[in-house]
């Protein structure tokens, strides 16, 4: 469940105003609602990466919904989604069918070949052979420039390779995106990809009065999991105390975003 966009922003200013200390507009909030969505979701990635240590040394607690590490993955899980790629014959290269949303990290390639060679070099059909669907193994350019140069190491269609690069943006196809260049070339390719957050936006229209009105179909909620909703909160009022150039708010945010980290990790 995503956290409400328009509640963050109404406590936010509630906290703000309940002393007078200040008032920050919706363009302000947004700003500050994309830095600090982004900020808890980057955390993900080095908070995963200690819990899992822990998890490898057997000293967490494997309880069903006490499992701090089981409690990370499952905050990425909305990010997590399988990608088809398309192929640009004039680049050589895979690169991501997305519509919307921004890959972050790539998982699991998995290249499917439609027919494959036997030993004489002759391609086999489909119906005399079966689909092969691989695990590619994601490398370096200079391991994927060595390996393809030797026969020991050759990729295959059970065990092809890739490396990953951008491709410039004057390219034929008008390509932005990381890109994958696969060896043997494969005839589909979809990859387990980890995706960026969408932008949060606390939408509005102005009332007669001059005054924000929420408008629902004009704004975006946080992606976050609803656990995130006081994190959320306390790090926008954290950057609203510089806004507002209120020491107080810096103070007191900074001192429960990190209570809330420690509690989280201990």
């Amino acid at each position: 469940m995503a956290v409400n966009i328009n509640k963050v922003y109404e406590t936010v200013l509630y906290v703000l105003n309940k002393e007078q200390r200040g008032y920050i507009p919706p363009t302000e909030f947004n700003s500050l609602a994309e830095l600090v969505q982004n900020e808890i979701f980057q955390s993900y990635l080095p908070d995963g990466n200690q819990l899992n240590r822990q998890n490898q040394n057997n000293t967490q607690n494997s309880t069903e919904f006490f499992n701090i590490y089981e409690n990370n993955r499952y905050k990425l899980a909305p990010f997590e989604r399988e990608v088809s790629f398309g192929y640009d014959a004039s680049s050589a290269c895979w690169y991501p069918n997305l519509t919307q949303g921004a890959i972050r990290l790539l998982g699991v390639i998995i290249s499917e070949y439609n027919s494959s060679t036997n030993n004489q070099g002759v391609v086999v059909q489909p119906s005399l052979n079966p689909i092969i669907r691989s695990i590619t193994e994601l490398t370096s350019k200079v391991d994927y420039e060595t390996l393809i140069r030797s026969k020991l190491t050759a990729p295959t269609q059970k065990n092809p390779i890739a490396y990953q690069y951008i491709l410039p943006s004057n390219n034929t196809v008008n390509i932005s995106s990381v890109v994958l260049k696969i060896n043997p070339t494969p005839d589909s390719l979809s990859v387990n990809c980890l995706l960026q957050p969408s932008t949060p936006s606390w939408g509005f229209q102005t009332g007669t009065l001059g005054q924000y009105l929420y408008t629902p179909n004009l704004s975006s909620n946080f992606q976050l999991d609803i656990s995130e909703e006081y994190n959320l909160i306390v790090g926008i009022l954290k950057y609203a105390g510089v806004i507002i150039n209120d020491p107080t708010v810096i103070e007191v945010a900074a001192s429960e975003a990190q209570q809330v980290q420690v509690n989280e990790k201990s």
